[in-house]
């Protein structure tokens, strides 16, 4: 049952627990398992232990995740669907659930009268106001409290994202959550993503940080150095008197484990510690200490003498402060290697043994200055960061790359499962030991390096990039339908190791700043030399096309601006005009009276000028740029975003396929190549329409 109205309820600070994939099926049709909140080390794979919970709603609770596109990437072994569920908002307006699909979504559930929930609160409002720019939506629901009570926090606390009053505890109790707050993602079609619960000692800048990370957004304030010195500490140490302090061990090598004594991914990853530290000559061989993130001293000794792991020193965080200055609030175990030099080399969180083993042997070694084995998959792919360990420049050269956000870009468009697009934005798609889906193969995420340098690199695939000629290894995704206006000598120089090593000793905010101009369209993508003739001259050929145009906003984009008294002002007319200002095209002094053809964004703002096309016995194809066998948004957007950008239309990069839909005329099934199977817009005479015909015939 919910509180009662106005009771401070009270909630224990268990260790940070997450929602992982945990909404499964059961009984189909009848009643939906959702939010297992299982402790942030627990497998989705493992059968639910006893702080599990499951809740049985009613037959109503059905899933409503969206039927996925035939073409869709349908690797969700782990994904399930979010229930069916509806609620009142705050402004009394209802908010169901499948009419969110579409966009990523946060769900916030809320005890508002609860330390936990004014500890979150700031974090989720935070991370709100990246929404638009982000492509997510965000709904609370305020459960076990009263309307007044969460109105007054509402407003308190500043919250700008809809509110469900959940005031009876209906939808907590269908989700079956436990703690005061919980939050659960789900992607653009409706499946769980991720879930976050019970965050301890974290802080909110802490949970920021976490949500942030989930949600692939950019880390607030400035970045990390990439190796940023360890954060100094004293510990209680089980069964003995004295205490433990970093700083004793300057000038050594350690490796600092957080761990819960119950996680059986921690004793794995400890057993796995404890066979391969003997490997390293003991004068080089790093300290392993461990901080037990409970606490409980007896159940703690027992356990590991249990498991056959206490060989190591066990400290105690008894006031949570070192899991705040290591920011450990996500999944264990979470293992940092601190070098030599005090600084932080690396860090792995959670255990994964058949990835996770060789880092760990590999980043082992290297902080004590041994020999580093090269341990690379023979069967598949490594990921970068078995490639890191000993190319840290390269490595670090990478991150400056927009090569090195290329999976995020897909999540935050809706198209991280869609086959057409995930291919070039991951490692390996669809190859051996390749990449499978987010869950299974994170490490195999964005185009790494053994997306340019074949699987295993220069030691298993020596003849790729041979010469340091990587055009064809390019070309495979930069090709002419997705990658428009791609230039293999002006681009190959944004992702060269050589050429971005003097990045590294940049200012943060300068990295930031020179990584989002490079992730930005560069140079002219439409053909410049052919002469601009308007689009009247298009319309003896396309018809259909120049009509659909002519009743479209384009064809009367200068008629806006005169409406608002701006017809005058160049920087508005070289968004509402075609060619403005260049050889041929709506001049800088010119009048909407005296280029009424030019005075408007018309055929070849998009499609280019059109002189060679136009011309007496000229080749028609290839004289002009066609975008219907062009990928709808990636490829589309970047004419588009010329004009359609934030400052003048936010939002427009979200809504571009539908935008496209809204006016499209061509005669080319969009992103295949293949025509459409009407004539429209050809001439019956036109040599073109016994090209598609023959196409046609043949099945192409």
């Amino acid at each position: 049952m919910p509180p009662a109205a106005g009771a401070q309820a009270q909630s224990p600070a268990p260790p940070p627990q997450v929602l992982r994939y945990a909404a499964a099926v059961r009984n189909p049709g009848r009643t939906l398992l959702l939010a297992m909140l299982l402790l942030a080390c627990s497998d989705p794979t493992e059968t639910p232990n006893g702080d599990a919970q499951a809740a049985s709603p009613s037959a109503s609770a059905q899933p409503v995740a969206a039927k996925p596109d035939a073409s869709a990437h349908n690797h969700r072994k782990h994904a399930r669907p979010l229930p069916a569920f509806w609620g009142w908002g705050l402004d009394n307006r209802r908010i169901v659930v499948s009419e969110l699909l579409g966009k990523r979504l946060l769900l916030y559930f809320f005890n508002p009268e609860t330390d936990d929930a004014t500890t979150a609160t700031p974090a989720l409002t935070a991370v709100a106001k990246l929404r638009g720019e982000h492509n997510f939506q965000i709904v609370g629901i305020a459960t076990g409290s009263d309307r007044a009570t969460v109105e007054t926090n509402v407003a308190q606390q500043g919250i700008d994202f809809p509110v469900i009053d959940d005031s009876d505890a209906r939808l907590a109790q269908q989700f079956a959550l436990r703690g005061p707050v919980t939050v659960i993602g789900a992607d653009a079609e409706g499946y769980v993503s991720f879930g976050l619960a019970g965050f301890g000692t974290a802080d909110s800048a802490s949970i920021e940080t976490m949500l942030r990370k989930a949600m692939r957004l950019p880390e607030s304030g400035s970045a990390e150095p990439s190796r940023p010195r360890a954060p100094t500490f004293t510990a209680s140490i089980l069964d003995a008197d004295a205490r433990f302090d970093l700083a004793d061990h300057a000038g050594k090598p350690v490796v600092l484990v957080f761990f819960l004594h119950t996680c059986s991914h921690c004793h794995h990853a400890l057993t796995y510690l404890k066979r391969i530290l003997p490997e390293i000559p003991e004068e080089q061989r790093p300290t392993l200490v461990g901080v037990e993130i409970t606490g409980r001293t007896y159940a703690v000794r027992s356990a590991l003498r249990e498991a056959e792991i206490d060989f190591f020193p066990v400290l105690f965080d008894d006031d949570g402060s070192i899991q705040a200055a290591y920011r450990v609030v996500g999944a264990v175990p979470d293992i940092f290697f601190i070098g030599r030099d005090g600084r932080i080399d690396a860090r792995l969180a959670g255990w994964a043994p058949e990835s996770h083993e060789p880092l760990t042997r590999m980043r082992t070694a290297k902080i004590a200055g041994a020999p580093v084995p090269m341990i690379l998959n023979t069967q598949g792919y490594s990921g970068n960061e078995v490639c890191s360990v000993c190319h840290e420049v390269e490595s670090e050269t990478w991150s400056f790359t927009t090569h090195a956000s290329a999976f995020d870009t897909l999540v935050k468009h809706g198209a991280d499962t869609d086959r057409e697009c995930v291919g070039c934005h991951v490692v390996g798609f669809g190859e051996p030991g390749g990449f499978v889906d987010a869950i299974d193969t994170p490490g195999l995420e964005d185009v790494g390096c053994e997306s340019c340098h074949g699987r295993g690199g220069p030691h298993l695939s020596p003849d790729v990039g041979k010469g340091g000629d990587y055009g064809a290894v390019c070309a495979t995704c930069h090709n002419p339908t997705h990658s428009l206006g791609f230039d293999y000598a002006t681009f190959s120089a944004r992702i060269s190791h050589r050429a971005n090593t003097a990045l590294i000793h940049l200012p943060p905010e300068e990295k930031a700043k020179l990584l989002a101009e490079r992730g930005r369209p560069g140079g002219a993508l439409l053909p410049t030399a052919a002469a601009t003739v308007g689009s009247e001259a298009c319309r003896g050929c396309h018809t259909s096309e120049f009509e659909t145009w002519a009743a479209s906003p384009h064809a009367h984009a200068l008629e806006t601006l005169s409406g608002k008294g701006r017809a005058g002002d160049a920087d508005c007319l070289a968004c509402h005009t075609t060619a403005f200002g260049r050889e041929g095209g709506f001049p800088a002094s010119g009048t909407a009276a005296s280029h009424s053809d030019l005075g408007r964004v018309g055929c070849e703002s998009c499609h280019g000028p059109g002189g060679d096309h136009v011309a007496e016995g000229s080749r028609k194809l290839g004289s002009i740029l066609s975008l219907g066998d062009k990928c709808d948004s990636c490829v589309i957007l970047k004419i588009c975003g010329d004009c359609h950008d934030d400052a003048n239309d936010p939002g427009f990069e979200f809504a571009v396929e539908e935008k496209i839909e809204n006016q499209r005329h061509g005669t080319i099934e969009a992103g295949t190549g293949k025509p459409t199977g009407s004539s429209a817009g050809l001439r019956p005479d036109d040599p073109a329409l016994a090209t598609r015909a023959i196409g046609l015939a043949a099945g192409s």
